[in-house]
């Protein structure tokens, strides 16, 4: 992958080169990732084999102060005090991505002064719910899933991640947990426990159980609303070992605008082991359910092929749905967007769905170690299952990406391992007019021109934008009628197009240049001292005239500093009164451009 400093390099010239483009789009698409596991990505904590660190997994919020958000990771097979009594991590995050340091609370360590039992699995689910005990410092909630010591735990937190107080809730069965907001508008942030092994309406069919907490951290028992077949509104549609519930859900917020929340709840073992998802609707006021749609395999708009093999582990099938979480507009069409995996498909895919308003899909991507441009590197004889967990931590970095945390395989022994994987918005610059790329290196292509035919699947402009990130394509050439998709490397040119094809440029991409025609603009403009640490000279030579010629300096997230026209064969710029860091510069003459990077000492 490219480094983000050329993409955020590469954003910036082409903001000078709207003149060109009819129309921008943008969709979110591969930047890098960052391995957390025993002694990878920053994390140092002795795991042990079979620990399963990463079982879940959320964002907490900033526990110690320093300005970026904090992790909880859960280890369910932890066996500290018992044999899998299970723990959990806070890990005191960097804003790259790695970890600064941890804190373990179990039995043994971090304050948690509970009597966890063998086999309790303390840390199945973890959630971060705010600030429930008025504090200033974020709070956890944690499950423990042991049949004799069934239990939601509330965790209230010292600034340092070790436990200040905890309240039991007992009894309540929950293999994973997912904080879906103040539904009820109590100034206190709801649960789902996840109950994939409920036999309410039949055998393992699953169940959820809407949660809400009083001021004290007790569950309010009157108020929980429990749905599953035949119960809470939800109707027929289960059937025996289906898993309903997974291992979390999300909410998606109002898709169809009716104004009722939709809710994503994953079914893993449906439909043979395929796995499926229910997106519900629940009524504003009782949290019922009042419709759902369901998802899977060629139905409701997701058509990949959902694998029913037998697993390792002895199950069966892709087990679609398993993990998941809402990840904003990922195309720009105003309509979230839902990730979620097949952990037990491969080495297990990640997907993104990007959904319609009738909560139907668009069309998906695929994220894997051979898909979707993360070049991820999952090590050989894993048991992988990556995307068995997901969350969504939000703009980690503070620079305008997304951080989605994705659960992978037994990492280094068995222990478990995690993939932050980070999203860019990339620019697609639509050129006005139908036109083509045509010449250079083709890097993707499913269309055969001579024979005017698809030589592999039509594919979305979804699927074609993630066929450009792979290929680290500057240019791509899009026909929406036949689904055809054309990946060009720098050296390509513009053509007129005949058969309704459009053509579009990737600002995502550090090869992308502005095309010059007769001046050579390219070689007249050169930038010197770099690096500087007061003035720097602009020269622009050898040209007739310095009209329509000036200069643009941003920051390198894109934010405008300077901008003055061009008079003469020298231009200073004084950078005497900005920080230290790195600029970008683009000079520009008659809608030619040329970009340069910045250092000021």
């Amino acid at each position: 992958m490219k480094s983000y400093l050329f993409k955020a390099f590469s954003l910036v010239t082409l903001l000078l080169s709207t003149h060109l483009s009819a129309q921008v789009t943008t969709q979110w698409g591969p930047d890098n990732y960052i391995r957390i596991e025993e002694g990878s990505g920053g994390f140092f904590a002795d795991l042990d084999p079979g620990d399963r660190f990463g079982r879940d997994h959320d964002v907490i919020g900033d526990v110690n102060g320093d300005g970026v958000k904090d992790l909880v990771i859960g280890a369910r097979s932890d066996d500290d005090g018992q044999t899998d009594a299970g723990a959990v991590y806070i890990l005191f995050m960097n804003n790259d991505g790695t970890v600064q340091s941890n804190q373990k609370i179990s039995m043994l360590e971090g304050g948690f002064d509970e009597n966890l039992l063998q086999s309790n699995w303390f840390g199945y689910g973890v959630a971060g719910i705010g600030d429930y005990d008025n504090d200033n410092i974020p709070d956890i909630a944690v499950t423990a899933t042991g049949v004799m010591n069934q239990a939601l735990y509330i965790i209230h937190l010292n600034s340092d991640g070790t436990v200040k107080s905890f309240v039991k809730n007992e009894n309540i069965s929950s293999q994973g947990l997912t904080a879906i907001g103040d539904l009820n508008n109590d100034g206190r942030i709801d649960l789902v426990a996840c109950d994939s092994g409920s036999d309410i309406g039949g055998n393992n069919r699953g169940a959820i159980k809407i949660l809400f907490f009083d001021s004290a951290s007790q569950i309010i028992l009157n108020s929980t609303v429990t749905i599953g077949s035949d119960t809470g509104g939800f109707g027929a549609g289960l059937e025996n070992n289906d898993r309903f519930g997974g291992r979390e859900v999300t909410m998606l917020g109002d898709l169809d605008n009716d104004g009722n929340q939709e809710m994503a709840v994953g079914a893993f073992m449906s439909d043979q082991g395929r796995g499926a998802i229910w997106i519900l609707s629940l009524d504003a006021n009782n949290f019922q359910v009042i419709s759902k749609l369901k998802i899977t395999e060629d139905m409701n708009g997701f058509n990949d092929v959902l694998e029913t093999d037998a697993n390792p582990n002895g199950t069966s099938g892709a087990q679609f749905g398993h993990a998941m979480c809402a990840a904003g507009d990922l195309n720009g069409d105003g309509i979230v967007d839902l990730i979620t995996g097949a952990n037990q498909q491969g080495l297990g895919d990640a997907y993104i769905l990007y959904m319609n308003a009738d909560k139907t899909v668009k069309t998906y991507a695929k994220i894997d170690e051979l898909e979707g441009g993360f070049d991820l590197q999952f090590d050989s004889g894993d048991q992988q299952r990556f995307s068995r967990s997901i969350s969504f931590v939000g703009d980690l970095r503070g620079d305008g990406t997304i951080a989605i945390n994705v659960g992978g395989g037994v990492g280094v022994g068995g222990s478990g391992t995690l993939y932050l994987l980070f999203f860019q918005p990339c620019d697609f610059n639509e050129y006005a007019g139908l036109n083509f790329w045509t010449g250079g290196n083709t890097l993707f292509s499913n269309w055969d021109h001579n024979a005017q035919m698809l030589t592999s699947d039509s594919l979305t402009f979804e699927q074609c934008t993630f066929k450009a990130f792979e290929t680290d394509a500057p240019y791509m050439t899009y026909n929406p009628a036949d689904g055809r998709c054309i990946c060009k490397d720098s050296t390509a040119t513009l053509s007129a197009s005949t058969e309704m094809s459009t053509a579009y440029s990737n600002a995502c991409n550090d090869f992308i240049t502005t095309s010059s025609h007769g001046i050579h603009f390219d070689s007249q403009a050169n930038v010197f001292p770099n690096p500087t640490n007061a003035e720097l000279i602009l020269e622009i030579k050898d040209i007739a005239s310095y009209e329509n010629t000036n200069f643009t300096l941003f920051s390198l997230l894109g934010k405008k500093l300077l901008s003055s026209n061009i008079s003469s064969q020298q231009t200073s710029i004084n950078l005497i009164n900005f920080p230290k860091g790195i600029y970008i510069l683009v000079a520009s003459i008659n809608g030619e451009s040329k970009t340069f990077k910045i250092l000021k000492e």
